[in-house]
């Protein structure tokens, strides 16, 4: 006995240091969701190791008391067997069970969820197994109940939506509508809800979906409903044209009912009796086959019958004796007439202010150059004054005698000649009496002037003229010799000597003097 003993302690110990391994499922339990009605795979696959190789695959379930029932069994050499009420409802993945046990079972029932085993014998390494708790869930099953409302009815249920499944649905509202919710959970796991509001005609068209949620489902189911509310005719009346007169043709009523549902009856009336002659009823358009008379004119009334009730609407039709089209042409021609002569005026004036504005502004730029013209000779006269009275100062002085006559005579020539030079005067402007008086007078002769006289040379048949002095003395200083130089080059270059007369050379800007000192 103990020897017995020792032997199965040992192949124990073998077992579990030598054996195989599952693949899947890799935990001992596991739990899993299948959907009814659905196949469901149940995975179980064993490989063993070494010397060891797997004899049988079998699969129980645990049934109430906490027996378990034999499903389906593979053994290597004698095949497969289905038991009880699960012969034909399921079978193994693969032709090899004993490679690969995974069981399917092909239309899974509500009944199937519970508690499943798989068991691997192997030899010599022992048996080893898996447990799987499979639930099984029911896909739901919705539906939405609309109620048609009639608008002034009390304030009670509008929709109602219902779903059924395992686990049980959850269900919400997608609408805008002021309501409200009511939901109910019933046995059998299913579940209603209810959406209550106060029926108006403006609810009418207006989205109210149910919207269903399960953990069978990726995305919530969307039952689409749309509420209806009933109300009846509200009636109005519209004209064509806006005008009525005498002579009108092809004038219509259009009585536009509205309502819900759609207005099953319309009738006219004129002063609560019967339609004129020659106008007649065309849907919801009340058309004169003919011109309008005076007549004609009055109560219109429009009467409108649904399902639900009735509404009327009335017109009063006014026919004038002539179109408002003439009576207004001759006012609307006058009106263009007064907006065309004012804007004719607005035109002319604005043309007439342009001229003035450019009338105005020729007139001031010519007095500004008249003005600025005098202004220049103005300015050219009072140069030219300056200019005479200082040579008529200096030659017509009587108390410059002597040596102070010498020395203004040098300054009044270099003045002259500066002023000549410098505004374009010929050397003429100097008195003849003061240039003789120059000759006459004992004062050292100038440097001579022969180079300049080369370069310019008077007409041939006349003499020209050296002033006195023009020979250059030594005793003069540096100052003086430069002074007189300037004089001699200067009167050398505008006079020359004619018959014995000392005449100006022909100048551009030349102004002749007369001998008292007038212009000419």
């Amino acid at each position: 006995m103990e020897g017995q003993t020792w032997c199965l302690a040992s192949l124990f110990l073998i077992a579990v240091c030598v054996h195989g391994d599952f693949v899947e499922p890799s935990q001992p339990v596991i739990s899993m969701n299948s959907l009814a009605e659905s196949q469901t795979r149940l995975p179980c696959h064993y490989e063993a190791e070494g010397e060891g190789r797997v004899v049988q695959v079998s699969w129980y379930k645990e049934v109430k008391g906490g027996s378990k029932e034999q499903i389906i069994t593979a053994h290597f050499e004698h095949g497969h067997k289905e038991f009880g009420r699960y012969s034909g409802r399921v079978r193994f993945e693969t032709t090899s069970p004993t490679k690969n046990a995974a069981l399917l079972i092909i239309s899974t029932e509500e009944s199937d969820e519970g508690s499943y085993t798989c068991r691997i014998v192997t030899y010599p390494n022992g048996n080893f197994e898996r447990q799987i708790t499979l639930t099984v869930w029911v896909s739901p099953i919705s539906s939405l109940d609309p109620v048609i409302l009639t608008e002034g009815q009390n304030y009670g249920v509008v929709a109602t939506c219902r779903a059924v499944g395992r686990p049980i649905p959850r269900l919400s509202w997608d609408s805008d509508l002021p309501g409200q919710v009511q939901e109910r959970t019933n046995e059998g796991g299913s579940v209603s809800s209810y959406f209550s509001l106060h029926p108006l005609r403006s609810m009418n068209g207006k989205k109210l979906d149910c919207m269903v949620s399960h953990p069978s489902l990726t995305e919530p189911r969307r039952i689409p409903n749309r509420l209806v509310v009933q109300y009846p005719p509200d009636p109005t009346i519209s004209t064509f044209p806006g005008h009525f007169y005498e002579s009108l043709e092809n004038a219509e009523l259009l009585c536009q009912a509205g309502g819900n549902p759609k207005p099953h009856n319309i009738t006219w009336t004129w002063n609560e009796g019967d339609l004129p002659v020659g106008v007649s009823l065309h849907g919801e358009k009340l058309v004169f086959g003919r011109t309008l008379r005076m007549n004609d004119s009055g109560v219109y009334v429009c009467k409108v019958t649904n399902s639900v009730g009735h509404g009327k609407s009335e017109f009063v039709l006014r026919v004038s004796d002539q179109s408002p089209f003439r009576a207004g042409f001759a006012g609307d021609n006058l009106l263009l007439i007064i907006i065309g002569a004012a804007a004719g005026g607005l035109v002319l004036v604005l043309v007439i202010a342009v001229l003035l504005v450019n009338r105005h502004h020729r007139n001031r730029n010519k007095k500004l150059e008249i003005e600025l013209s005098e202004k220049k000779e103005e300015i050219n006269n009072f140069s030219r004054q300056n200019s005479f009275r200082g040579l008529n100062s200096l030659s017509s002085d009587p108390r410059l005698r002597g040596e102070d006559y010498s020395g203004l005579r040098v300054d009044s020539r270099m003045k002259n000649s500066q002023v000549s030079l410098d505004s374009g005067l010929p050397s003429s402007l100097v008195p003849l009496k003061a240039q003789q008086e120059d000759g006459s007078s004992s004062s050292p002769r100038e440097p001579d002037l022969s180079c300049h006289q080369q370069e310019r040379d008077p007409p041939s048949n006349q003499q020209v003229w050296v002033p006195p002095g023009s020979v250059a003395e030594g005793h003069e200083d540096d100052d003086g010799d430069s002074s007189s130089y300037q004089i001699s080059e200067a009167l050398t270059n505008h006079f020359y000597y004619s018959n014995g007369i000392l005449r100006p050379r022909p100048h551009s800007n030349a102004i002749l003097l007369h001998p008292r000192g007038q212009i000419i």
